[in-house]
């Protein structure tokens, strides 16, 4: 199926998406992304269909032809805050924020938005895999956000987030159990299996 450039012709549309909200380290990552209406790119699709080095060919294409872009991070501690669903929809508004034209419609990722500025919204489900704009803003939230990990990884190697980025891999919970915790891991989330017993 091939991507749509508009949900809406004829208006400034933004599409927004984000990465990391299953991870259990880590800031959640937003990007917001205005495309020209002649943009092209063979290799664009939802961010989780393309492999590391696909993302990375993509990322300056995208950032140079965009007529406008935003990327902005919600750290742990916000997550553990006011929890994963409503810390994605900030770093959302935050990217849009930092977008150099007003967008007159916004494009998201998945089912649900808080308004942002009275700009009329609409939630797309797998949305990344049907308009050109979201799957670019996944690209670049997930570009960035992978830059991040790595980043930590240098500070943390025992937890390998180069590799797995956050993400609740069995290696991951193993180097939790072995090595307890960090400050970037997210308190509120099941950090192990073993916490439901725990809970009982």
């Amino acid at each position: 199926m091939s991507l749509k450039r508009f949900f809406l012709k004829n208006s400034i549309e933004v599409g927004t998406d984000e990465a990391g909200r299953g991870c259990l380290s880590g800031p959640v990552v937003a990007a917001a992304v205005i495309l020209p209406v002649d943009f092209q790119h063979p290799l664009l699709n939802d961010s989780k269909q393309l492999t590391e080095k696909q993302r990375e060919l993509l990322r300056p294409f995208i950032e140079k032809k965009a007529l406008a872009f935003g990327v902005s991070y919600v750290s742990e501690t916000k997550i553990d805050e006011i929890n994963i669903l409503q810390s994605s929809i900030l770093a959302m508004h935050k990217a849009i924020d930092k977008l150099t034209i007003i967008p007159e419609h916004i494009i998201v990722d998945g089912n649900k938005f808080n308004s942002y500025k009275n700009i009329p919204h609409t939630t797309i489900v797998k949305g990344d895999a049907k308009f050109m704009s979201i799957a670019a803003a996944s690209v670049l939230a997930k570009t960035y956000r992978d830059d991040f990990m790595k980043k930590l990884d240098e500070e943390f190697p025992q937890y390998f987030w180069r590799k797995n980025k956050g993400y609740p891999t069995k290696q991951h919970r193993e180097a939790i159990r072995e090595f307890g915790i960090t400050s970037y891991h997210r308190k509120s989330f099941k950090l192990l299996p073993e916490q439901l017993k725990l809970e009982l």
